[in-house]
């Protein structure tokens, strides 16, 4: 569980990230789930896009992406949501305590 001084310390980081994904019609599915677990390890902060087109709520779609990956919410901000998982073998990002 990320602490209110750790999200905003990531939330600063994501600020200059670009979405890496994009979540359309077709919703969350289980190949996106995949790709975002090789994404978070190799990355730990990934942005994501929710299309127009979206038929799912944010809500749904962040409580989906976070269920599939075991990833922490940073933010959920418009049709941006931001993630963060600690990577096991290309840790890069220090948290503040």
């Amino acid at each position: 569980m990320l602490t209110g001084k750790q999200k905003r310390f990531l939330r600063s980081k994501a600020h200059n990230l670009d979405p890496i994904f994009q979540v359309g019609k077709g919703g969350v599915n289980e190949n996106m789930i995949k790709q975002m677990n090789e994404a978070l390890e190799v990355r730990e902060l990934i942005k994501i896009s929710i299309l127009q087109n979206c038929e799912d709520d944010r809500d749904t779609v962040a409580g989906a992406l976070i269920e599939g990956t075991k990833a922490e919410l940073v933010q959920i901000i418009g049709k941006m949501v931001v993630l963060y998982k600690e990577s096991k073998e290309h840790k890069e990002i220090r948290l503040p305590i």
